[in-house]
């Protein structure tokens, strides 16, 4: 292979290696068309040997190579196969190839300093027969000057963008096709080929986790469970040369590519923006400035797009968007992929297994030095594959997160942590499976400074933490509870043995001395929040059973704050104090109502209060204490279509809105997506009265048939996260 000369495009040496590391999928080095074996005597004339005259790779998406590679769903001209299994191309000669004569083989290049031994030189030689996940071609036909190749690729090869040349040996030198980028091939991962490390046994499961381009973000919080479609687009055009160019971003090795572990590792933290400039920059402070606020987004494809044109990240996200963006980057490149939400996710500064609260002598939560925090909800990824670095059993499902949430090895990343490996609390197995381990098992402890300056464990709650894990159906647009993939029966022998095992390999857990914590046994406390809808009044009750046979009089505590559904506190909006008797062996409930004026003014966009009781029994000293997360219903968008719908014919869709609050909305953007169907649309409206209804009718040329899904979001700085969607079957023509 000869390098480009010119100076300045050479990188420099660092005196490690003979050549500089490869790691950029874009690059090229030029191939000479003639390589010559030494002096090429006057009456050579290449012309007299075997010429490459064309090259057809039958890659169009009803040809037989998209067809059987399950790649035919994606909006780009070039071929794009699986590894591991055999594709098909013809080569037309200058005149008949004469096998007792001539002398040819095929060669895949990818990247500017390709070598054998990293596996980005492929030199493919004919042979008999084709082994199955082994480089090789073969005849299967001849016709005039045509031949017809059968070419199997490695099913460990690397995954990315290839160029492809012919090479004919003559006695003087090697002659090579042109280079043509129209016969360029991509080469994916494939979950179809045994051989392969994400290879998953199950059609209906490939159909889902490989190919849906659609898919269900589950939000709100664990007493109200809120869904929304999301848009991961995959297919959609230069999706996929964007997701190669990430792991240009991440510098990871042409080399390592073949390998998912590493890719899902680097991606994980080229996802978000914190030491990388990578795609998406967090905002949790409800500001977003000079951005799009996160809960407008319908979809992965203008995400990814933006940052692939701009090479900047994209403002701004929030876990469902770094989730939904990482899926539409595994699933593009052919790793089986899935978005989980787990309700109730620890966010534990220290490791320990342990959330702090500390209550001030109100009993309320002291936020100065209360740094732990419950998530209503987190969303990360899953990723299907072998774990060959990891003993038997840890294959499968591995925990990828996007979220910039702690560092790992000095980068904001997480994972890949095999879900087993969690369930079983063996998280020495690398990477970050305490952190996760911690989001789904940790304890809450409320704890209150004593006068003497100890600190006084008021109450533990075990099971608040991680209480369900879920992801979307296969097939349906239903939830599909997974938590016992993660974690054994709250309370059973298996869930103990597990914690110990997590402890003893190094999870930090704090033991409480049985001594200072005894709690109130003969009283219970809970309460109850009513359904609201955004814009309304509500009421809390809260109920006390006396089990005992003395009166108690409970001095009680509500307090109502405005969260970030990351459970950090914004302001609180609601105090509210009174005295409760409590009659022997009967039950008590007081209701306190909660007005709109309260909250309207500072509500958050995802509509979230987070409520704490804090009671006193006053004859024993004892404290009851409990908390609650809720969030207000948000109303919906509307859509409706009109006239017939049909691949390459006009439609038309409107989209409607009515303002349910006590205000006019200003600035108003409204979004509208549907893969298949129509690119993103915006459209910004300067006002809304209360109580008036927006129609916005657009019109589309829906290209694709089947069953698809449009995707509408509406957004403006008093109301977010308000969503609609309409499922559509668009018919052949």
């Amino acid at each position: 292979m000869s390098e480009r000369t010119d100076k300045e495009k050479k990188p420099p040496l660092n005196g490690r290696r003979a050549l500089p590391s490869s790691n950029s999928n874009d690059e090229e080095n030029e191939v000479p068309e003639m390589e010559a074996f030494g002096l090429i005597p006057r009456g050579f004339n290449p012309t007299d040997y075997l010429r490459v005259v064309d090259i057809h790779m039958f890659k169009e998406p009803h040809e037989i190579n998209k067809q059987q590679h399950h790649t035919d769903k994606y909006y780009n001209p070039k071929l794009i196969v699986r590894r591991g299994q055999s594709f098909q191309i013809q080569v037309d000669f200058n005149r008949p190839y004469n096998p007792e004569a001539d002398r040819f083989w095929l060669e895949y290049l990818i990247g500017r300093y390709p070598q054998q031994n990293k596996g980005t030189y492929i030199p493919i030689l004919l042979r008999d027969v084709l082994k199955p996940g082994e480089w090789g071609a073969k005849i299967t036909h001849k016709e005039n000057n045509s031949i017809r190749l059968s070419i199997m690729s490695s099913a460990t090869c690397i995954v990315g963008k290839f160029r492809l040349y012919v090479a004919v040996l003559t006695p003087f030198g090697i002659l090579r096709s042109r280079r043509n980028s129209a016969t360029d091939t991509y080469i994916l991962f494939n979950p179809w080929c045994q051989q392969d490390a994400v290879y998953l046994d199950d059609e209906k499961e490939r159909e889902e986790y490989v190919l849906n381009d659609v898919g269900i973000v589950f939000h709100g919080n664990i007493n109200d469970i809120k869904l929304r479609s999301w848009s991961y687009g995959q297919f959609e055009e230069n999706i996929l040369d964007a997701c190669l160019f990430l792991m240009d971003k991440a510098e990871l090795e042409l080399s390592g590519r073949g390998n998912p572990i590493k890719i899902c590792r680097v991606a994980s933290a080229v996802i978000n923006s914190r030491d990388d400039n990578g795609v998406i920059a967090g905002s949790w402070d409800n500001t977003y400035t000079n951005g799009v606020p996160p809960s407008a987004w319908t979809g992965s494809v203008d995400i990814l797009l933006e940052y692939y044109s701009s090479k900047q990240p994209v403002r701004y996200g929030q876990c469902w968007v770094f989730a939904g963006v990482f899926n539409t980057f595994l699933r593009c490149l052919g790793i089986p992929a899935r978005l989980i939400t787990n309700y109730s996710s620890a966010h534990d500064n220290n490791a320990n297994l342990q959330l702090d609260f500390f209550l001030d002598d109100e009993g309320k939560v002291d936020t100065t030095i209360t740094k732990d925090s419950v998530w209503n909800y987190h969303c990360w990824n899953e990723a299907w594959m072998t774990r060959p670095d990891l003993p038997v059993g840890f294959g499968g499902w591995q925990v990828v997160d996007g979220t910039p949430q702690e560092t790992s090895d000095g980068m904001y990343r997480c994972g890949p942590a095999s879900v087993q490996a969690i369930k079983h609390g063996h998280v020495c197995f690398q990477f970050d499976a305490p952190f996760v381990y911690a989001e789904v098992n940790s304890d809450i402890v409320y704890l209150r400074r004593a006068k003497n300056g100890t600190q006084v464990i008021e109450n533990i709650d075990t099971t608040h933490v991680g209480q369900l894990i879920v992801t979307k159906e296969v097939g349906r647009d239903g939830m599909m509870e997974i938590t016992e993939e993660y974690k054994f029966q709250e309370g059973s022998e298996e869930e103990r043995l597990a914690l110990e095992t997590a402890v003893m390999y190094g999870v930090k857990k704090q033991t409480t001395q049985d001594s200072s914590y005894q709690p109130q046994t003969d009283v219970d406390m809970e309460f109850q929040v009513q359904k609201a809808v955004l814009g309304s009044d509500f009421k809390v009750t809260i109920t006390f059973r006396n089990k005992s046979r003395n009166t108690y009089t409970a001095t009680t505590y509500l307090s109502g704050n405005i969260v970030f559904y990351t459970g950090v506190t914004k302001n609180e909006f609601k105090k509210h104090s009174f005295s409760a008797k409590l009659e022997p062996y009967s039950s008590s409930a007081f209701d306190v109502v909660i007005k709109s004026s309260e909250y309207l003014s500072d509500l958050l966009d995802q509509a979230s209060f987070h409520f704490f009781v804090t009671a006193r029994i006053n004859e024993t000293g004892k404290i009851l204490a409990t908390q609650k997360a809720t969030v207000l219903e948000i109303p919906a968008l509307r859509i409706k279509t009109q006239g017939a719908m049909v691949a390459g014919k006009e439609m038309s869709v409107t989209v409607e809105f009515t303002n349910p609050l006590k205000q006019t909305l200003e600035n108003v953007t409204l979004r509208l997506e549907g893969p298949g169907v129509l690119r993103t649309m915006k459209k910004e409206f300067r006002q809304i009265p209360m109580n008036s209804t927006l129609i916005w009718e657009v019109k589309c040329i829906p290209n694709r048939p089947g069953l698809r899904k449009l995707i509408a979001s509406l957004n403006c700085d008093a109301l977010r996260h308000v969503y609609g969607e309409l499922n559509v079957q668009i018919q052949k023509p």
